[in-house]
C-alpha cells in the first residue's frame, strides 16, 4: 500500500466524514426545531423516548450528535435524566442507518447527489431548498468519500501479511483495542463501521474480526460525548456516563457470544455480502443491548448518579443552563438561553424587591444578600453576553438572528435595573447611617411607585418569554411607564413643597430625590424590555420557548 492509497485512503474518510455531518447539520437546519420539539414534548416515557431516539439519530446520522443535544436539553431544564435515558438507547440504534445506507450500495449515485446538492444550495433563494440542498450534497460527499476509501484500500488484497494478519487473528481483546482506538480517533462508531465496510467491499474484512472491532468501536464512540461533558453540568456528565455504560455493557455481552459461539456464522447463511453482514452484525449489537437495558432505564440513571455524585452545594457564580464551552443546536442553545434569562432576570427581581422595601422599612438587613446577588448578575451579564457574541457568529435560522439581538438587549436592561437596585441599598445606607427619616407621605410616593415599576418589570419580562405580547399590551404597558413618570414628577413637587414647608431636612430631601431618579430609571428599562418583547412577539416562525409565569422569577 503506498504512499498514494494512504492519501486517498485518509481523503475518503475526510469526505466521509464531512458528508455525514454536513447532512446533518443540513436536516438540523431544516427540521431542527420540529425534532427538538418532538424530543423535548415526547419523552416522558423511556420506551417514547427510545423511539424518538431511534429516529432523530437516524435521521442526522450521528449517535454522539443526539446525545449531546440531549445534554443540552438536559442543561436548559427541559428533560430530566431519565427522559434522556431512553433517548441516548434509542439514539445508539439509530445511528446503524448509516451502515444500512451503505449496505444497499447506492454509491452509483453519489456523483448524482453532488451535482443535485450543489446546485441547490448555489441557485435557490428560499433557506429551507438550500437545505434540502445541503442534505442531497452531504448524502452524495458521504457516497463519494465511501467509494474512495474502498478503492484506496484495493491494493491491501496484493499484500499477504496482511490477509495473514485479518485470517489469522482470533483475539478479541486485539479486535476491540483496535476497534476502540479507530473510533477514538476518528470520534464517529458510524464513519467507523463505514471503514469496515470499505475493507469488505475488497474482501478484506471477515465478519468473525469485525464483529470483534465493531464491539471496540462503539465503546470508543463513547469518547466524543464524554470530551462535550468536559466542565459542563453534572447531568451532562451522567448522560455522557449512561452512553459509556450502554456500549460497555454491549461489548461484555456480545464479545463471548462471539467467541464461544457460532453466532456470526449465521448471518454468513442469511447473506455471502461481507458488507451486509458488518450492517447486520452492527444493528444486533446496538438493538439487543437497548432491549436488555431499556427495562433498567432507572438503574442507569443510579449508575450515573454513582460516577458523577450529587453535590449538596453549587457556587452561584456559574451558569444553570448554558455551557459556554460548547453550542449545541441553534433551537437548543435558545432555550438554554432563555432559561438562563430568565434566572438573571429572577435575580435582579429580588434585589429590586429588597431594596425597596429596605428604603421603605429603614432596613439594612439584607444588604449583604443584596449586594452578593448583585455580583452574580454582573457575571449573569458578561458571560451571557459573551456566550451572546459566539452563538451569533453560528449559521442560524433565519427567525434566530433578531431573537439573539433581542437578547443582548434584555441582558443590558437586566443589569442596569440590578444597579439602580444597588443605588437604593446604598441610599437607605446612607440615612440609616445619618438617621434621615422619610415622612408618612414621602414614603407612600415611593411605595406607589416601586409596585408601579414592579408590575411593569413583571408583564414585560413575562412577555418576552411567551412571545405574546400585543400590540395593545405594549400601549398598555407604555401607559404604565408613563405612570412612573408622572407620579416621579409629582413627587418631585410634593417634596419641593415639603422642603418650603420645613417637613424634611435639605439632606433628606436630596436623597429622596436621587432615589426617584433610580425609580424613574427603573420604569424606562422596563419600557426598553416592553419594545424588546414586542419585537419577540412579531418575529413569526420562531421557536416558541415554554409559557414562564412571573411566578418563576
Amino acid at each position: 500500500m503506498g504512499l498514494s492509497n494512504i492519501l486517498s485512503l485518509c481523503g475518503g474518510l475526510g469526505l466521509f466524514l464531512f458528508g455525514m455531518r454536513y447532512m446533518g447539520a443540513g436536516l438540523e437546519l431544516a427540521a431542527g426545531p420540529k425534532l427538538n420539539s418532538l424530543l423535548e414534548k415526547l419523552t416522558r416515557n423511556p420506551v417514547m423516548g427510545f423511539a424518538l431516539g431511534v429516529l432523530v439519530t437516524a435521521a442526522i446520522q450521528s449517535s454522539s450528535a443526539t446525545t449531546i443535544m440531549c445534554m443540552g436539553f438536559l442543561n436548559a431544564g427541559i428533560m430530566d435524566l431519565m427522559q434522556a435515558a431512553g433517548v441516548i438507547l434509542g439514539a445508539n440504534v439509530g445511528t446503524t442507518m448509516t451502515s444500512v445506507l451503505i449496505a444497499l450500495d447506492i454509491s452509483g449515485l453519489a456523483p448524482l447527489c453532488i451535482f443535485i446538492g450543489s446546485a441547490m444550495q448555489m441557485f435557490c433563494k428560499k433557506d429551507l431548498q438550500k437545505h434540502i440542498g445541503q442534505i442531497i450534497l452531504g448524502f452524495g460527499i458521504l457516497f463519494q468519500g465511501l467509494h474512495t476509501m474502498s478503492a484506496s484500500m484495493s491494493s491491501l488484497k496484493d499484500m499477504p501479511a496482511f490477509q495473514r494478519f485479518i485470517a489469522s487473528v482470533t483475539n478479541p481483546i486485539v479486535g476491540v483495542v483496535v476497534g476502540l482506538l479507530l473510533c477514538a480517533v476518528i470520534q464517529s462508531s458510524s464513519a467507523a463501521v463505514g471503514v469496515l465496510q470499505a475493507l469488505a467491499m475488497q474482501e478484506l474484512m471477515p465478519i468473525q474480526f469485525a464483529a470483534f472491532l465493531i464491539c471496540g468501536i462503539n465503546v470508543g464512540s463513547s469518547v466524543t460525548p464524554f470530551l462535550s461533558s468536559i466542565g459542563a453540568k453534572n447531568n451532562t456528565k451522567r448522560a455522557a456516563v449512561i452512553y459509556c455504560v450502554y456500549n460497555v455493557v454491549g461489548m461484555i455481552l456480545f464479545v463471548p457470544v462471539t467467541m464461544l459461539t457460532p453466532f456470526v456464522q449465521i448471518y454468513g447463511i442469511v447473506t455471502s455480502d461481507p458488507v451486509v453482514q458488518i450492517s447486520m452484525f452492527h444493528i444486533t449489537f446496538k438493538l439487543v443491548t437497548a432491549l436488555v437495558l431499556l427495562p433498567f432505564v432507572g438503574k442507569l440513571v443510579g449508575i450515573s448518579y454513582f460516577f458523577v455524585p450529587k453535590k449538596v452545594h453549587e457556587s452561584a457564580y456559574c451558569f444553570a443552563y448554558i455551557d459556554p464551552k460548547q453550542i449545541v443546536a441553534p433551537s437548543v442553545t435558545t432555550r438554554q438561553l432563555y432559561k438562563e434569562l430568565e434566572r438573571m432576570a429572577g435575580l435582579v427581581r429580588q434585589n429590586f424587591i429588597l431594596a425597596a422595601e429596605g428604603m421603605l422599612n429603614h432596613d439594612m438587613s439584607h444588604a449583604e444578600e443584596i449586594r452578593e446577588r448583585e455580583n452574580v448578575i454582573n457575571f449573569l451579564n458578561h458571560g451571557i453576553t459573551d456566550y451572546l457574541v459566539e452563538f451569533s457568529g453560528h449559521k442560524l435560522p433565519t427567525h434566530l438572528p433578531q431573537i439573539v439581538a433581542n437578547m443582548f438587549h434584555l441582558v443590558g436592561d437586566l443589569e442596569r435595573i440590578g444597579d439602580h437596585a444597588l443605588n437604593l441599598l446604598e441610599k437607605t445606607e446612607q440615612c440609616v447611617q445619618n438617621n434621615l427619616v422619610y415622612s408618612d407621605e414621602a414614603r407612600r410616593e415611593l411605595q406607589q411607585i416601586y409596585e408601579t415599576d414592579l408590575l411593569l418589570y413583571d408583564r414585560a419580562f413575562s412577555g418576552f418569554l411567551c412571545h405574546n405580547l400585543s400590540e395593545q399590551d405594549a400601549l398598555d404597558l407604555h401607559h404604565l411607564e408613563d405612570r412612573v413618570d408622572t407620579l416621579t414628577e409629582k413627587s418631585e413637587n410634593n417634596h419641593i413643597a415639603r422642603l418650603r414647608a420645613k417637613q424634611c431636612s435639605t439632606q433628606t430631601g436630596i436623597v429622596f430625590v436621587e432615589a426617584l431618579h433610580d425609580y424613574e430609571r427603573v420604569g424606562d428599562h422596563s419600557n426598553n424590555i416592553v419594545r424588546t418583547a414586542r419585537k419577540n412577539a412579531q418575529i413569526s416562525g420562531g421557536l416558541r420557548p415554554p409559557v414562564l409565569s412571573t411566578d418563576s422569577l
